[in-house]
């Protein structure tokens, strides 16, 4: 539909930066494809911004980003950011279509509506205060909270994933925007490495302890730990540290996936199960760690170690949160 970010040009350039860096870092693991649709979690809502989103959105635009999530109960303002910020990067791109006039595809403003797509949806929603009158698409508030309207009525915040495709058609454009949300939101900030992490309990405490026991030692493909074939790979290595403490979960990634309770990105809490994904092949998984950090097995040639689990291009999936089948609320 309706927004249209190559048009643009802004997107293209970032999509192709994002493709890029996937060739040059490629991860070789032990486990096998995933074919799985892709994620529909919603991402929260009153989340704060982190310092990525403090020091790249203008002031006056993060205002208007929190505000316009209010007309979509549930829907976090850094979907909206996120949007912005790969269409026109917040109103600042020089291309033609964001302060006026057109781009090839007829999208124009911040947030590159289609005239007909903006006038149905403000016949639909009227627009609050502060914008243009009559209501413009060049006009960011106007523009903001069109997009907030737009994307509640297209399912959010209950399935983001349909929503932003609906937005734009393109998958790779909907996981640039999960992506860049993700970074503009603040996760927890305890902890980040084996010394700081404060675990919520004392499950995933002896699953951190048992996973930062084994920092040093090397990736083995298929490995199973220093005794058997002298290292592990990533899934072998979160099996031992929820096996270490008295849970069992699958081998590999294809299965540890469908393990335990689903947790959006932004409720995770140290000792969950961090997933990476290309195209459905779900091909990494790491420990959570808390303040962004995670212990992993990463790839050949890389021992066991703490790294950021986001970074820009990656392909971030979902977490879970194995419990054990008897504890109390368990959602197993």
């Amino acid at each position: 539909m309706l927004v249209k970010a190559l048009g643009a040009g802004f997107a293209g350039f970032v999509f192709l930066t994002v493709v890029i860096a996937a060739v040059a870092t490629t991860v070789v693991v032990f486990d096998h494809a995933l074919t799985a649709p892709a994620p529909g979690t919603s991402t929260g809502t009153g989340s704060a911004p982190s310092t990525e989103a403090q020091q790249d959105i203008p002031a006056e635009m993060l205002v208007l980003y929190q505000a316009g999530a209010g007309d979509c109960p549930g829907l976090d303002w850094s979907v909206l950011a996120a949007i912005g910020k790969i269409e026109t990067d917040h109103g600042r791109s020089s291309l033609p279509g964001v302060s006026s006039g057109e781009n090839s595809s007829g999208a124009g403003g911040p947030m590159q509506f289609l005239a007909p797509t903006f006038d149905s949806v403000i016949a639909r929603h009227p627009l609050p205060a502060g914008g243009a009158n009559p209501p413009s698409r060049y006009n960011p508030s106007d523009a903001i909270h069109a997009a907030a309207f737009y994307l509640c009525d297209s399912g959010a915040p209950k399935d983001m994933y349909s929503a932003i495709f609906a937005y734009n058609h393109a998958d790779w454009y909907v996981n640039q925007v999960l992506d860049q949300a993700a970074r503009y939101r603040t996760t927890d900030t305890s902890g980040g490495d084996c010394h700081t992490a404060s675990p919520p309990n004392p499950t995933a405490a002896q699953v951190i302890s048992f996973a930062c026991a084994q920092l040093g030692l090397p990736y083995v493909w298929g490995g199973n730990g220093p005794d058997v074939n002298g290292g592990w790979d990533c899934s072998g290595l979160t099996q031992a540290a929820y096996r270490a403490a008295g849970i069992s979960i699958p081998r590999t990634t294809y299965d540890q996936v469908h393990t335990g309770l689903p947790i959006a990105e932004n409720q995770l809490a140290p000792g969950d199960l961090l997933f990476y994904s290309t195209s459905g092949d779900v091909h990494h998984v790491g420990i959570y760690l808390g303040g962004g950090q995670m212990v992993h097995a990463p790839t050949f040639n890389e021992p066991v170690q703490v790294s950021p689990y986001r970074w820009s291009g990656d392909d971030y999936y979902t977490a879970t949160r194995p419990t054990p089948v008897h504890d109390v609320g368990s959602h197993d």
